[in-house]
């Protein structure tokens, strides 16, 4: 029998912090960064399964170390037991009664579960030859539901209602696998507007993105109104009247700043604001809602759970949301908030703004198309150009959609070289940064 032997990790950086790659009202300087980790098999072929958890930069060492503590609860598993019963191996692995402690279900140990049950995802839609949105898209709506932990969700979301949904997108989840092929999934950029961009790079990317293919671009806001009033209509002049414009201000101001600021915005005619606070205040987003209709809202890219999802929603606090394929805990719990999504009729707009993030969310908000909501014509993930060449199956993008993945597995797998030379701190990428600091003239 075939078992998982290893549980390797590695701390992977990229100092995208030299071109302000990244940048936003909450994060100047961000080195995009890779908590990775791969689990081995003794299997003669070589299966493996990779995960990872995104960061961007220093902490990136804790969060690998988190992943390492994982080890004794996932080393020696059967492979046939995990892949057959995914369900089971998430809960196994998020109700450990002594790092349970630590969240529970939140923070750093929970996007540590989150990566290696998205390895097991991985090892999954290899073995059976798969990408891993096409995995889900052919289970039955009995399998999906058992990937589910519906506890703390049955007030807003039961396994009843969650088999109706998955059943009435059942007959017709053939042709809408044809049509994903067919067409591909609807992409946003949010590569033209990172803050710390001149206006002139924001025009002329922003023109480029239009001229290839997206239909929405965003730009971050945040710091300052006036500016933000500036970069606003330069993107709006650059992109033209009939091209979506989304503006996100990165958990950045208090709920009565949001409103005064947006107010400033709105007549940019916007797709919507993104995280314009704390993104564990309900409340103050269902405030900020009231506040700057009809300017959408939106959150979900640090909402740290299926319950916080399941309250912005209950409380009427957005008009769409983020998921992220790394933030929660894993392929089954952003399956319950894509449930939880379709339940209340609200849009994904699925966040990729991070290494790695493009390439795994893509089998998600293909799998919900197919199996779930039925529907991608009013939404879109996110796509920025950063650091696709460092992974074995990098997204394909055209005419500004995503082209479905087609090779077997998550998307997730980087390249043992890439992974070489970015390791933090003592890979070749990171010695040469330290070699070109500056000698101290102190003493």
């Amino acid at each position: 029998m075939t078992r998982i032997v290893a549980l390797d990790t590695f701390d992977v950086r990229f100092p995208t912090s030299r071109q302000l790659d990244g940048s936003d009202a909450m994060n100047p300087d961000p080195d995009y960064s890779a908590a990775y980790v791969t689990l081995r098999t003794d299997d003669p072929s070589g299966l493996a399964g990779h995960g990872l958890v995104f960061t961007i930069g220093r902490g990136n060492d804790v969060q690998t170390a988190a992943l390492q503590a994982l080890s004794h609860l996932v080393v020696g598993r059967e492979v046939d037991v995990v892949v057959n019963d995914l369900g089971g191996f998430a809960r196994s692995l998020a109700d450990d009664s002594q790092l349970r402690w630590l969240g529970p279900e939140k923070g750093v140990m929970h996007m540590a579960i989150g990566a290696v049950i998205n390895a097991a995802w991985d090892l999954a839609a290899r073995r059976a030859g798969k990408p891993v949105w096409r995995l889900i898209a052919e289970m039955t709506p009995e399998q999906i539901v058992g990937l589910i932990d519906f506890r703390y969700l049955t007030d807003a979301l039961t396994p009843d209602e969650a088999l109706a949904l998955l059943r009435a997108a059942e007959p017709d989840r053939a042709a809408r696998t044809a049509l994903l092929l067919e067409q591909g999934y609807p992409a946003y950029t949010t590569s033209p507007g990172w803050l710390g961009y001149p206006d002139e790079k924001l025009a002329r990317l922003a023109r480029e993105a239009v001229a290839d293919g997206f239909r929405t671009i965003k730009i971050k806001v945040g710091l300052s109104v006036e500016d933000d009033v500036r970069r606003c209509r330069i993107a709006r002049e650059a992109i033209g009247p009939g091209i979506a414009l989304a503006v996100d201000a990165n958990q950045r101001w208090d709920v009565d700043d949001a409103i005064a600021w947006m107010r400033r915005l709105a007549s940019f005619d916007l797709a919507w604001i993104e995280e314009p606070t704390s993104p564990d205040d309900v409340l103050g987003h269902a405030a900020i809602r009231r506040g700057i209709a009809p300017v959408p809202v939106s959150t979900g890219e640090h909402t740290h759970n299926r319950v916080m999802f399941k309250q912005l929603l209950q409380a009427g606090a957005v008009d769409l949301i983020q998921i992220d394929a790394a933030r929660v805990g894993g392929v089954n719990e952003n399956l319950a908030i894509l449930l939880l999504a379709a339940k209340f009729g609200v849009r994904v707009f699925p966040h990729a703004g991070g290494v790695g993030l493009c390439e795994l969310v893509q089998h998600l908000a293909m799998a919900d198309f197919i199996a779930i909501s039925g529907r991608m014509d009013d939404r879109a993930i996110e796509y920025v150009d950063h650091l696709h060449e460092h992974f074995v199956d990098p997204v394909r993008i055209r005419e500004g959609r995503y082209l479905a993945p087609m090779s077997p597995g998550f998307s997730a797998e980087m390249y043992e070289e890439s992974v070489r030379e970015h390791l933090f701190p003592d890979g070749p990428v990171w010695r040469e940064e330290r070699e070109a600091l500056p000698v101290s003239s102190g003493e």
